[in-house]
Formats: C-alpha cells, structure tokens, sequence
C-alpha cells in the first residue's frame, strides 16, 4: 500500500477541488434567470446538469471524508463490508474505496 501521509495529502487536495468547484455552482445556480423565456428554458436544462454535478461533488466529498476517518482510525485499505483488504490496485484507482472488489460488485 502507498504511503499513508501521502495518500492523505491527496485525498485532502481532492476535496479541496471539489469544494471549490461546489462553490462555483453553487454561485452559477444563484445567477437571476435571464428576462427571455426561451433562454430561462436554455438554463434551467443546464441548471439540471449543475445540480447533477454538484450532487457528485458533494457524494465525493463525501466518501473522501470517509476514507480520511479510516485513516485517522487506522482502518483504511480494509473492506468495510467484509474485513478482508480492499486492495492496492483498488485503492491506487479509487483512493476512498470503501469496499473490496467482490463486496463492491454485490
């Protein structure tokens, strides 16, 4: 397994990425919605799309924090499910893996 303290400085990075990119939907979302019907039809379509992407952001965020608390708890990299290990090459594609490859595709 990577090293710990970097696989945290990663994970931390990440939310911060994510955090910011929340904080500029959530600032596009707030926009007053243009006086031409047509176009209040154009931005609503992408404010789906938005709240959809905001939705996995913060979903992300999440299942981070999560992994950040495994760590701190001394757990990470250990199946949530089964108890079994999660698996480098599991962890090294999804860094917040919660769950083995076997627990994960039930």
């Amino acid at each position: 397994m990577a090293d710990l303290q970097e696989v945290k400085k990663m994970l931390e990075a990440r939310v911060q990425t994510l955090s910011a990119k929340v904080d500029e939907i959530e600032d596009d979302l707030r926009e007053p919605a243009d006086p031409d019907f047509a176009e209040q039809a154009t931005e609503a379509e992408a404010d789906e799309v938005l709240e959809g992407l905001e939705s996995s952001a913060l979903l992300e965020i999440a299942q981070i924090n999560a992994a950040l608390a495994r760590i701190e708890e001394g757990t990470y990299g250990e199946c949530a499910t089964c108890g079994e290990p999660v698996g480098d090459k599991r962890l090294e594609a999804i860094p917040h893996a919660a769950q083995c490859i076997n627990c994960a595709s039930k």
